[in-house]
Parts: C-alpha cells; sequence; structure tokens
C-alpha cells in the first residue's frame, strides 16, 4: 500500500488529547476512545485559521449557509425534505441524548435501549430520571448483530415513551438496512413511542454497496416520532470542537426538546459552525479518501484479529471501531491485560458486555499494526499454540 495522508505519524502527547491523555508518561499505546489520528481536511484547517485571522470571537448565530448545506445534503444523500426549522444545532450528540430522555415521557417513565451499545445510552435515562430498559441485540448467521425486535416488543411496558437507537451501531459497525428499519418503525408506531435514533456515523460506510438510511426518511408517521441525532464531528475528526445537530420534524416535540435544553445546554461556539460548514461543503473527497484508508484498516484487523487465539472479530459495516469478542481467551482482567500487552482498549463492561473489547482503528496502519503485534505476542504467551 502506498503512503498517504492518513499514513502520517502525528503527536497527539502534550496536547491535552483525552485519548493520549489516559496513557501519558506510558508507552501503551491508546486504541479507545471515538476520534481518530487523522489530520483533519486541509479545507477545515484553512477555514479555521481565516476565522481566526478575523480576531473577533464574539456570539454566533447558526450560519445559513450551513443550514443550507445540511439540507441539501440529507436531500442528496438519503432523499429525505427537511426545513430549517427542523434543526435544532447542539454543542455535542451525547447531550442530545439527554435532552431527549428529559423531553419524552415523565419523570419514572422507561426509556429502551439496545444493548450492548455506547455508554451514554445507558446513562442518559438514569441522569434523566428515567428506568431502564436493556434490549439484547441478536447476532445473525453472517455476524451483523441487530437489535431483536421480538425481545424488543416483548420488553416495552405501559410506562415506556422512547427508544434509544444507534445506527450505525456503536459498538459493533452494524448499518441496518431499509426492511429492517421499516419493521422497527411498525413497532414503534404501534406502541405510541418516541425514537431518538443516534446517526453520528452515517458518513463512515465501510462495506461497498451499502448506504445509510435514515429512519425518519422512511415516512411521515415515523418522521413525527423521531429525533435524529447527527455531526461532522467522527467523520472529520473535530469532535474537540463541539458541533452536532438534531433533525425533529415534529413542532411539538422539537418545542419540547428545545425547552428543557434552555438555560441548560450552551449554543454552539463559532469555530465548531467554521470547523462544521467548512467538513460539508469542502470535506467529501477527502471522506473519500479516509473511507479507502479504513477499509484497509478494517480488512486488515478482521483477518489479524481472527487469526489470534482467543479472539473472533465480525465483519464491520461502518465506523472505525472493531467490538472483538476476547471471551475464548478467558482472561481474568481482558483490560488489564491488554494494557499490560501494551495497548489501551475500550473494556466491553462499559457498553454492557465483558467479554467484549473495542478497538479504535481510525490511525495510520503502522500503529494499528503496532497494537496488533502487541496483542499477538500477550496472548501467545499467555495461551500458547
Amino acid at each position: 500500500m502506498s503512503p498517504t495522508r492518513f499514513d502520517q505519524l502525528i503527536d497527539r502527547r502534550a496536547t491535552s488529547s483525552e485519548k493520549w491523555e489516559k496513557y501519558a508518561d506510558t508507552e501503551i499505546l491508546p486504541m479507545w476512545v471515538a476520534d481518530t489520528d487523522f489530520m483533519a481536511p486541509e479545507a477545515v484547517i484553512q477555514a479555521l485559521h481565516q476565522r481566526i485571522d478575523h480576531g473577533v470571537f464574539g456570539y454566533t448565530s447558526t450560519p445559513a449557509e450551513l443550514n443550507r448545506l445540511v439540507i441539501e445534503r440529507m436531500q442528496r444523500l438519503y432523499d429525505w425534505s427537511i426545513e430549517v426549522n427542523d434543526l435544532v444545532w447542539l454543542p455535542g450528540l451525547v447531550c442530545g441524548l439527554n435532552l431527549a430522555c428529559r423531553s419524552v415521557g415523565e419523570s419514572g417513565s422507561a426509556v429502551l435501549t439496545p444493548a450492548p451499545v455506547y455508554p451514554p445510552f445507558m446513562s442518559a435515562p438514569r441522569l434523566s430520571d428515567r428506568s431502564l430498559i436493556k434490549v439484547p441485540l441478536i447476532r445473525e448467521e453472517d455476524g451483523r448483530s441487530v437489535i431483536d425486535l421480538d425481545a424488543l416488543e416483548a420488553a416495552i411496558t405501559p410506562d415506556a415513551r422512547l427508544l434509544l437507537f444507534c445506527n450505525p451501531h456503536n459498538p459493533g459497525g452494524t448499518l441496518y438496512r431499509r426492511e429492517e428499519l421499516e419493521a422497527l418503525s411498525e413497532i414503534i408506531i404501534r406502541h405510541d413511542l418516541i425514537i431518538c435514533s443516534d446517526e453520528i456515523h452515517c458518513d463512515l460506510i465501510l462495506q461497498p454497496g451499502l448506504t445509510h438510511t435514515p429512519i425518519a426518511s422512511l415516512n411521515d408517521e415515523i418522521a413525527a416520532r423521531t429525533i435524529t441525532l447527527m455531526a461532522p464531528s467522527k467523520t472529520y475528526n473535530i469532535a474537540g470542537l463541539g458541533c452536532s445537530f438534531a433533525v425533529i420534524q415534529n413542532p411539538e416535540l422539537r418545542q419540547r426538546f428545545q425547552r428543557v435544553r434552555k438555560g441548560i445546554v450552551p449554543d454552539v461556539n463559532l469555530l465548531g459552525y467554521t470547523a462544521a460548514l467548512a467538513a460539508y461543503r469542502d470535506g467529501d473527497e477527502w471522506n473519500r479518501a479516509q473511507l479507502d484508508y479504513l477499509r484497509g484498516n478494517r480488512d486488515y484487523l478482521v483477518e489479524a484479529i481472527n487469526a489470534l487465539p482467543g479472539l473472533r472479530l465480525d465483519p464491520i459495516e461502518a465506523t472505525y471501531l472493531a467490538w472483538i469478542d476476547v471471551s475464548a481467551a478467558c482472561l481474568d482482567n481482558p483490560p488489564h491485560f491488554f494494557e499490560q500487552a501494551g495497548v489501551g482498549l475500550s473494556p466491553g463492561r462499559d457498553f454492557g458486555d465483558e467479554r467484549f473489547m473495542r478497538l479504535n482503528f481510525g490511525c495510520p496502519r503502522a500503529l494499528l499494526e503496532e497494537a496488533v503485534d502487541r496483542m499477538r505476542r500477550a496472548l501467545l504467551k499467555e495461551l500458547p499454540a
């Protein structure tokens, strides 16, 4: 593979990077939190320089061009017609999950979520004085893990008001097919639920031939019951600039969402808007190159992990996150074991399944290969072939 811009090893130490500071002053490679080690698109960097050079950083409204770009993007990519009033800009996606919990139902009502799942899906209901109902994923014959619709319907209680959903799924990388979303939407409608759909990884589809479908784009009936959360942050590695958005087409639901955030959740900062605008306006070609690189990393990783004793990695359709089954390795403390091997992974227990570990492969190939080699050496020592 010829060198690319994504092969560049950028030293992120001493930059207050959450990812790298966790293992400061150690030799542990951080492969955990979901940001990449790639430099953002040049168009984004140039736009930030230009905005900084202006020198005035006062209160900022959402740029009209950014609203227009998002509306056009939804139409172009998904044949989904939204209006500017449907958009609610947020300084992060996690606060959107929490606002959804607070704006749907009332104190003591129930929130359903698939599990395992990104940890804020499980903490947001509790922080909002809601009860949490976990719904299992089922592993299909092809290795895809999807929400168990029969278990979901059986788990719905009279006080259930909201389903938190993740598509593409984190962890695991499953991209839900249109027919699967249609079956899910029928359950949502039949049981009079609202769905908050985290679709932050929708621009990171790795499997050729697959396309993302926002569940709200299926029809007007499900659109009226959906809070869709998206952001450029994961795709363009600008998460630290804090710019996300919700699409809420139901005016009453949007009003409740806005009322709950008022005075608590701040507006997006001007550099976040600047980066998002540049990314959506000029970042598509960069992302196509990134996707090619991530596919190479994905393919290498799936083959390498499945060759290691005691580990299994199912196909990854989207995201740069690998959900590795370590159960057959029979490790007493998997997070500690891999840290001792020099690799910092996300513990599966944080996502609801301690049999797994999550690995972030959004990094230069050399870094990924070194991490896998360290894991290999540690496992072969622990489990001789």
